[in-house]
């Protein structure tokens, strides 16, 4: 349960840089945002893997591009669900996909999956004189 709730923060994080980003998506108050998010996390945890699978050889054919289009399908689904949480149109939706991937990326490679931030330091090498 705590891994959902982190990534629902993740996407919470990813959307409103989003927002900010991309000129297209707007959010009209903390209640809409909040709503929002909980919609597409709950879409990214039951729908996209579904989508992902009927899709899979357009993902292949594309080279995985076709997962930036059913992101932007759920972002702009999102949109229509919840009053208040505006996407402009498809490449508002592109762009907005674009921009939550890339954050949501960054930040999981900081959040391990008990939630703890954790910072990833190389091993120092160690000569053995013989």
């Amino acid at each position: 349960m705590t891994g959902f709730l982190i990534r629902v923060a993740v996407t919470g994080v990813a959307v409103l840089v989003a927002s900010w980003v991309v000129a297209g998506i707007t959010i009209d108050s903390l209640a809409a945002g909040v709503v929002g998010v909980l919609t597409l996390a709950v879409l990214n945890a039951v729908v996209r893997p579904v989508l992902y699978v009927l899709s899979a050889p357009f993902i292949v054919v594309t080279l995985g591009l076709f997962m930036v289009a059913i992101n932007a399908f759920l972002l702009s689904a999102v949109s229509v669900f919840v009053t208040g949480f505006h996407v402009a149109g498809g490449w508002s939706a592109v762009g907005g996909a674009v921009v939550i991937s890339l954050v949501s990326m960054m930040m999981n490679l900081m959040i391990s999956a008990r939630g703890r931030v954790e910072i990833v330091r190389p091993r120092r090498m160690i000569k053995h004189i013989n």
